[in-house]
Order: C-alpha cells, then structure tokens, then sequence
C-alpha cells in the first residue's frame, strides 16, 4: 500500500456512526453531583446492553511528558472519586507516583454516551488496597503475581512456568502479591457528560469542582 492508496480512508469514510435513535435527555433535571450523574448513566447503559460498561480508558503522563493510555475496570465511585487498581510497579503505577494527573474515558456506543474526567489520582488507604486484592478470583491473582508487567516476553513458554509457579506460591499464601496492589481514586476537577446525535450537533455538560464536593453545571457547545 502506498500513501496515496485511499482505499482504506474509504472505507473508514463509509462506517456508518451514530445511527440511532437515542435516549432522550434533559440536562436541566441531571443531578447534583457527577458521582450521581454517572451512576444514572451507567444504570442506563447496563439497560441498554451496553457489553462491559464499566471499561474506561486511563490515561497518564510518562517520564518524557508523552501520553499513555490503556483500558481498565472501575471499581467504585465515591465522593473521593473513581477508583481502579492496578499493580503499583507497573507503568501505569509508575506514571502516577510521578505524575498523578490523569483522564479516564468511558464510551458506550448503543446509547452514543461519553463521560470525560480529569483530576489527581490518589492512593486510598491499604486496607482497601487489601479488600479489593482478596476479592479477586484466584486466577486473577495468579496472573497478577506471574506476569513482569510491561517487561519483554522471550516466549510463551516463559509465562506458562511463571504462572505455574505463581499458583504454588498462592497455594502457599493466598495473598501473595497484596503489598503491591494499590487502588487510587481520581478525584476530578472536570467531568463532562457527551450525548452524541445524528445531527453532530452533540449536547455536552461539564461540571467544576468549587470543592468540598460541590459543583457548578456548564452546558458546552457540540
């Protein structure tokens, strides 16, 4: 393929996008806070089918300043924020103790429904750290504890014996692996609501932190 071979920007031309129809929404009756808000979307999105609804899109800065982004499960929402748990000395762990600004993404393409927030991400106390690690399926924390994340692979073969060891060590100690399990909350300063339409003349609402879990409400134009 050359770079003037346009066959494949034709293609991606002739995907068809927001076909509809969707939802009804009124901004105006939309709840206080955007923890509440985003409750009530999600709820909508689990009626609606939306398949994994609680995939988000973590986005961080590395040591360069260049974004990294990857896909992660919410584990919670509260006054504090949104929370995820990752391994605390992977790279995303890593970015965050260097830099704990951060955006997590939420799209849920049946209902044409984004959620955009921006904040500090910030470590929640061990102990949660801990409840959240003994809740994970013991294959979950198998993988966890076997996987070198990010670091070069020589062969599958590598993994499979670090996974059988993993699972006797697990067999051992159930908890193995904890101390380097974190979750964090991001606590926004933003957090936008997208409702995308046909038109592209998409309605946006953006809340701003004043503190203290207090917000003030801002349509934006599409």
């Amino acid at each position: 393929m050359t770079s003037t071979d346009d066959s494949f920007r034709a293609e991606l031309r002739n995907t068809k996008v927001l076909q509809g129809p969707f939802p009804t929404l009124k901004f105006d009756t939309f709840p206080e806070t955007p923890q509440d808000a985003f409750k009530k979307w999600f709820h909508e999105a689990v009626e609606a089918d939306v398949k994994e609804p609680h995939a988000m899109t973590l986005s961080t800065m590395d040591v360069d300043g260049h974004p990294d982004a990857r896909v992660l499960i919410l584990k919670n929402v509260d006054s504090r924020g949104w929370h995820f748990a990752i391994k605390a000395d992977s790279p995303k762990g890593k970015q965050l103790i260097n830099n704990a600004h951060a955006a997590l993404t939420f799209y849920w393409p049946q209902v044409a429904r984004q959620v955009r927030l921006k904040g500090k991400a910030v470590a929640l106390p061990d102990d949660e750290s801990a409840l959240d690690y003994q809740a994970r399926p013991v294959a979950s924390r198998a993988s966890a504890v076997a996987s070198k994340q990010s670091d070069i692979l020589s062969s599958r073969e590598d993994l499979d014996r670090s996974l059988v060891e993993s699972q006797a060590k697990l067999a051992v100690n159930p908890l193995l692996g904890m101390e380097r399990w974190r979750v964090f909350a991001v606590a926004p300063q933003t957090v936008e609501f997208w409702q995308g339409e046909a038109s592209r003349l998409h309605q946006r609402l953006q809340y701003v932190s004043d503190g203290d879990n207090s917000w003030t409400k801002n349509l934006l134009w599409p």
